[in-house]
């Protein structure tokens, strides 16, 4: 068996660049007909470290370059199975066998999640786990995070602070024989090669978190924050979800006379882009109290249980899956979400094959 092939990324970009001699066809335009960001479509055509692309990745392309209708319109378009002719069904049959063939079977296993009660928390021991949360913005900050200061506080320079200590609580507790860390997107000092390959969590979203943005560009995902401004867009905000017809959807964040009522969260977890043998996950919320929902979703002792036997039943054999959810709020304080209850989940992705 093979790891990710070199062969396969130059063959996708090969398709990309010279399918059709007369038609310029960029990463942006491939990567907005398949419904994915242009950095993970980058990453399946990077011949010197190949991200290899799933099944139905493979399945869009042969799709995709079995038909020159796919670029005739005005907008770039996967065409349905249905819509293809004999012949196009014939050039697509043999060049899904040629992709196949060259991606082969995968070295190693990535690093499945474990869907079972009590156990996404959990990690395989002496298997580093790294907690990376945005560092609040210099204008947001008082005295104390001024290390001249005779009073300076670390962890005052931490965006989600209440986030942050619930889960790093709970994740040493669940890992006794695990290192567990946490540090901030400090512009001055990145993130080491080591941290970016351990497990990675990822609190808050991409206003302030630049590596969140960074990860979810890297996984094949229909999700994307568009980022909070400020309150007088809010209504423009939110997670935009593509679906798989195409269209797309925004969940937003709800305010009533400049207070927040309902937040919306979203969770990620799957296998890490930068190491298929460890895993990443995101919480993360349109403001604080969605991001602190997203961790008690499965840290908060009255409902980690069900919702992860909510995610076992629901996500059983998927390697990577996502949630968006709503997160109430009442009386200022933001309540944990339960997943079990279908009015609480906006989106879930892989979508359900049953209606």
């Amino acid at each position: 068996m093979s790891q990710p092939n070199p062969a396969l990324a130059a063959r996708l970009r090969t398709l990309r660049k010279e399918s059709w001699s007369d038609v310029v066809l960029t990463q942006k335009q491939l990567a907005e007909a398949f419904g994915v960001s242009t950095g993970l479509l980058s990453s399946w055509e990077n011949v010197a470290k190949p991200v290899t692309p799933p099944q139905p990745r493979l399945e869009a392309y042969a799709t995709f370059f079995s038909t020159r209708r796919s670029v005739q319109g005005r907008k770039l378009h996967l065409l349905d199975l249905e819509e293809l002719t004999d012949d196009e069904h014939t050039v697509r049959k043999e060049l899904l066998a040629e992709l196949q063939a060259l991606r082969g079977d995968l070295d190693d296993p990535p690093a499945q999640p474990v869907f079972a009660p009590s156990s996404l928390w959990h990690f395989p021991p002496n298997q580093d786990i790294v907690i990376v949360c945005a560092q609040l913005p210099e204008k947001y900050r008082i005295a104390y995070t001024d290390p001249a200061s005779p009073d300076y506080v670390n962890l005052y320079t931490y965006a989600d602070p209440d986030a942050l200590l619930e889960l790093y609580g709970h994740i040493r507790a669940c890992n006794p024989a695990n290192e567990v860390t946490f540090r901030t997107t400090d512009q001055n000092t990145t993130l080491s090669a080591d941290e970016y390959t351990a497990h990675l969590v990822l609190l808050g979203g991409v206003d302030w978190n630049p590596q969140t943005r960074a990860l979810l560009d890297r996984v094949d995902v229909p999700v994307r924050q568009i980022s909070r401004k400020g309150d007088e867009e809010q209504r423009e905000t939110g997670f935009e979800v593509t679906r798989p017809d195409g269209t797309t959807e925004l969940f937003s964040a709800k305010l009533r006379d400049g207070a927040l009522i309902e937040d919306v969260a979203h969770f990620y977890h799957g296998v890490s882009p930068l190491n298929r043998k460890r895993t990443v996950t995101v919480c993360n919320g349109m403001y604080g109290r969605g991001t602190l929902g997203a961790v008690r979703a499965l840290t908060d002792r009255r409902f980690r249980d069900r919702n992860q036997a909510y995610l076992d039943q629901r996500f059983a054999g998927a390697d990577s899956f996502s949630i968006i959810s709503r997160v109430p709020v009442f009386d200022n304080q933001g309540l944990t979400p339960d997943w079990t209850l279908p009015e609480n989940r906006l989106h879930e992705w892989p979508e359900s094959s049953h209606p």
